[in-house]
C-alpha cells in the first residue's frame, strides 16, 4: 500500500521530485533520464515508470534553462528508440521459447495470430504504441514474439519515438511555463496522465463489449 501511494506521488508531483533530482544529480540527470525513458520502453517488466509526463516536465525545466533543450531532446530520442529495439529483440529471442508448448495462454496459435496481425497492421501498431501508456512498452516486445519484420520495424520505430519526444518534450518547453500552467502544473501532469491512458480505456471496454457480443 506504501509502494503504491510512493508511485502515485511521484506522478502526481513528479515536478518536484525532478527538481530535487537536479539539484542532487546536476549533469548527472541527463544519464538518469535516459535510463528511465529506456527502461519504461525496453524492458517489459517496467511498464509503470513515467514517461508522457516525465517528458512534458522535461521540456518545461529545458524552456527555463535547467537543462539543454537539444541535448536532451537528442538523448531521450536515442534512449526511446534503443529501449524498443532492445524490447524487440528480448520478444524475438524468448518468444519462441516461451511458445514451444501450450501453457495457459501463452499458446502458439497466439505467436501465429500476433505475426499475422503485426505484418498486417504493424507500422500503424508501432507508431500509435508510443502515445499509449504500458501500451507502447508491450508493442515491441509482441513485434519481436510475431517476428515483425526487423527492418519494417526499425524505421516505424524510429518514426515513432521521435514523434512522442517532439510532442511532449516540445509541449512541455512552449507551455510549461505559462503561469497558469506553472501553477497548476500538478493538474496538468495528472491531466496528462487520463489523456494518455483515455485512449486504451476506451479500446478495452470496446473489447469487452465485443466478446460479449
Amino acid at each position: 500500500m506504501e509502494l503504491f501511494a510512493s508511485i502515485i506521488d511521484l506522478f502526481l508531483h513528479l515536478d518536484k521530485h525532478f527538481s530535487a533530482v537536479l539539484q542532487q544529480f546536476g549533469g548527472f540527470t541527463y544519464a538518469i533520464l535516459f535510463l528511465v525513458i529506456f527502461c519504461e520502453t525496453g524492458l517489459v517488466v517496467t511498464p509503470v515508470l513515467p514517461g508522457d509526463s516525465l517528458l512534458f516536465v522535461v521540456g518545461a525545466f529545458a524552456a527555463r534553462g535547467d537543462l539543454d533543450p537539444v541535448m536532451a531532446y537528442a538523448l531521450l530520442c536515442v534512449a526511446a528508440t534503443a529501449g524498443n529495439l532492445v524490447n524487440y529483440h528480448i520478444g524475438r529471442f524468448v518468444g519462441p521459447k516461451v511458445f514451444q508448448k501450450d501453457v495457459w495462454f501463452l499458446k502458439k496459435a497466439y505467436l501465429d495470430r500476433t505475426h499475422g496481425f503485426y505484418e498486417k497492421h504493424g507500422a500503424k501498431t508501432i507508431v500509435i504504441a508510443r502515445f499509449l501508456p504500458i501500451i507502447r512498452t508491450f508493442a515491441p516486445f509482441v513485434a519481436g514474439i510475431g517476428r515483425m519484420d526487423y527492418r519494417r520495424f526499425t524505421v516505424y520505430n524510429v518514426v515513432g519515438c521521435v514523434a512522442w519526444i517532439t510532442v511532449f518534450l516540445l509541449g512541455g518547453y512552449l507551455f510549461g511555463n505559462i503561469p497558469v500552467i506553472k501553477k497548476n502544473l500538478t493538474c496538468v501532469i495528472f491531466g496528462i496522465i487520463i489523456i494518455s491512458f483515455l485512449p486504451s480505456v476506451i479500446e478495452f471496454i470496446r473489447h469487452r463489449k465485443g466478446s460479449s457480443a
